[in-house]
């Protein structure tokens, strides 16, 4: 019963950073309206869309706000938020059923200050492989979430106070930005991945770029953030937008 009042209590802002995601963002918004916990703002970060993007957003009663890059995006995102608990998830997602009162039960059983999700990637095409990866992926941030954390493909959930206490995203960094703010965040919080069901995200990063440049792309990130530290130039060439243009 306890568990309950909580949840009915809890408040949640869900912050969407969004450029020309007409293709997407009605999927993942669907997926939020289909929640059985219903205590939440939702608020898109446009960065100019020049699509039906915020069009779509506002059919389902979101909150639109000027954005920019995705770390822009989020922290203005942030600004405007008027509950107490972040979410940030990406254009391109699609939660799973009951995902939200899932979250906010283990991340309070917890006592928790910012967690991550594992996610698993969907496509038309090469099914196997994408469960491949993702089950690696979502391995890899479980055996590092103690002395590493990952924004495991972009979702966090977060304190609205942890988030004003690290100054929000660098909106400096390039490519990885939301890794970096999950650090700076466990430096002065408790962090975890929480084991819910997999929040789906579109592999039209490899249907892009390729399955091998795209994981090897980010492993590269990952040993250059270690050893030069955050991605503050255009070393990985990294475009918004880049994944929903025509090859």
């Amino acid at each position: 019963m306890r568990q309950k009042n909580y949840l009915n209590n809890q408040m949640l802002s869900i912050i969407i950073p969004a450029l020309n995601e007409e293709k997407y963002l009605s999927l993942l918004l669907e997926s939020i309206k289909n929640q059985n916990f219903k205590e939440y703002e939702i608020i898109v970060a446009d960065a100019g869309s020049k699509d039906g993007t915020v069009k779509i957003a506002k059919s389902y009663g979101c909150k639109v706000i000027k954005g920019g890059s995705p770390a822009k995006g989020r922290n203005e995102g942030a600004k405007a938020a008027k509950k107490d608990l972040l979410l940030f998830l990406d254009a391109d997602m699609v939660l799973p059923s009951d995902f939200l009162s899932d979250a906010l039960k283990k991340f309070n059983k917890k006592k928790l200050d910012i967690a991550t999700f594992p996610i698993m990637f969907y496509g038309e095409e090469a099914e196997k492989l994408n469960e491949f990866i993702s089950k690696f992926y979502n391995t890899l941030v479980k055996a590092t979430q103690k002395f590493l954390p990952y924004a495991s493909g972009g979702v966090l959930l977060v304190k609205k106070q942890t988030h004003q206490l690290i100054n929000g995203f660098d909106e400096e960094i390039k490519l990885a930005e939301d890794h970096i703010y999950a650090r700076e965040a466990k430096k002065t919080g408790k962090f975890a991945l929480l084991e819910t069901e997999s929040v789906l995200t579109s592999d039209r990063r490899f249907k892009k770029d390729g399955r091998f440049v795209t994981c090897s792309k980010y492993f590269l990130a990952n040993f250059y953030i270690s050893y030069f530290g955050p991605i503050k130039s255009d070393v990985f060439k990294y475009k918004l937008d880049h994944y929903n243009k025509k090859k």
